[in-house]
């Protein structure tokens, strides 16, 4: 979903990401819907969710008619610009999901997004889906005295909820530096749960991949609003018993969700690949994924060609939660994730080119909990609000919304996240204010960190306005 593109196609959504700029296949859109048809599933969307639903449907019930829309073409979205985490990462902390739905049922969603990293890899092998995956783990960095104590928290919480090391380690600075050799490392965290992708020969592959298995997929065809028993478009109408919104930061676009999820942009930028020497010395030789534990996320990768593909929040949300090709670049923003590669890898200087620049919007409801959820009696389905965190979550999303839809009770349809429901987001201003004001607290808090190696006030204001 998104705003359609004029002109060359093919070449205006090369141009939205490193990663779909370096596919090697044509992005010729899809046929469009030719007019009204019947399924038994329609699905709203052919990024990672609408299409592992539809990969999870097909393969429990090959006799299913499965139709998905899709506005422009399939990985047009968050999962052919992301930064290529396929984590066990999960908006909602283990403690707060504890306080939410109970101690067992936390325990039951992190071991249920372990397995989910497992899970996309096997099928990534079992369908010979090439998307340079690499299951290096995650090393998150702690820089300051502040983020070394919330290393050490986040720890805590993983043992009291019964993860060991094996799940969530505490390095010390040697241990490290040996993974990710960033200026000032004071120590940091590892999980082994998390593996490196090129998101969008991810999201392209399974769109072949679900083809192959007799779904149809309609691409260049905008959804105008969505109902109980039918996904309406302009060429037609899709009529289907079940109907699966699977549209992430694009929902405020249709009718009725302007307030389900704020679309937060995040943006990226990726160097020319880097020579061996340079990689000696930054580490990442496992190609794990690398963060650190400041407020405002950052996030990074080695590339299977050898560049290091970076990104961060610290773009503006925009009034009326508003999406647009527009907002996919602000040079501030890219500016500023330049200059935070060269303070954490003083190797790169400024003299290394960034020769990719792009970004989009992600999902997040205003309790910050990503869901899923299936209504029989409407027959509307739904998965979203990742926060950032969809390219496992989604897979784990659609096996799940699988087992709703075809009636079945198992483990996955327990989890905590089922059918839980977010309070829409205040109107504007409120909106605009509440997201904002949380942008400039958590940079601002950083900033003091680092300046004085203290935890700042602003924090905890933070907690407080999200109400998380």
């Amino acid at each position: 979903m998104g705003t359609t593109l004029s002109g060359d196609p093919a070449g205006h959504y090369r141009e939205l990401s490193h990663w779909l700029s370096t596919l090697d296949e044509p992005l010729i859109p899809r046929p469009a819907l030719p007019g009204d048809a019947d399924a038994d599933v329609a699905i709203v969307g052919a990024g990672y969710t609408g299409l592992w639903t539809a990969y999870h449907l097909a393969r429990a019930e090959p006799t299913l008619r499965i139709i998905v829309l899709e506005k422009e073409i399939a990985g047009y979205g968050a999962s052919g610009r992301n930064g290529g985490w396929c984590s066990a990462l999960f908006p909602t902390s283990l403690t707060g999901l504890a306080r939410r739905h109970g101690r067992d049922a936390a325990i039951a969603m992190q071991r249920a997004l372990h397995e989910t990293v497992r899970e996309v890899g096997r099928v990534v092998a079992a369908e010979a889906i090439d998307c340079d995956w690499a299951d290096g783990g995650t090393v998150t960095l702690a820089r300051t005295g502040p983020q070394l104590a919330r290393a050490r928290a986040a720890v805590d919480e993983a043992r009291a909820f019964g993860f060991g090391a094996e799940h969530l380690a505490l390095l010390d600075t040697g241990e490290a530096a040996a993974r990710c050799a960033a200026e000032g490392v004071r120590g940091g965290t590892y999980t082994p749960h998390c593996a490196a992708v090129h998101p969008a020969k991810l999201v392209r592959g399974l769109a072949r991949v679900v083809e192959r298995l007799g779904v149809t997929i309609h691409e260049r065809t905008p959804v105008a609003a969505i109902r109980a028993g039918a996904a309406a478009t302009a060429a037609g109408t899709v009529r289907a018993p079940v109907v699966v919104r699977a549209t992430e930061g694009y929902t405020p676009t249709l009718p009725g969700q302007r307030r389900a999820v704020a679309p937060v942009y995040s943006l990226m930028v990726a160097t020319e690949p880097l020579p061996a020497e340079t990689w000696a010395r930054i580490g990442l030789a496992q190609r794990e994924t690398f963060s650190d534990h400041r407020h405002v996320i950052i996030y990074g990768q080695r590339t299977a060609d050898g560049r290091l593909a970076f990104g961060g929040r610290g773009a503006p949300y925009h009034f009326g939660s508003r999406v647009s090709p527009g907002y996919d670049r602000e040079p501030r923003v890219f500016a500023a994730l330049r200059r935070t590669l060269g303070e954490l890898f003083p190797v790169l200087g400024q003299d290394v080119p960034v020769t990719h620049t792009w970004g989009g919007p992600l999902g997040v409801a205003r309790d910050w909990a990503a869901s899923v959820g299936f209504d029989r009696a409407s027959g509307l389905a739904w998965a979203g609000g990742y926060v950032g965190d969809g390219v496992g979550s989604s897979n784990l999303a659609g096996r799940t919304l699988a087992d709703l839809i075809r009636g079945e009770r198992t483990e996955l349809t327990a989890l905590p996240w089922v059918n839980h429901r977010s309070r829409r987001w205040e109107p504007e201003p409120l909106r605009w204010l509440a997201v904002n004001t949380a942008l400039r607290l958590m940079t601002r808090a950083d900033a003091t960190e680092l300046r004085t190696n203290r935890p700042s006030r602003q924090a905890k204001t933070l907690s407080r306005l999200l109400g998380n």
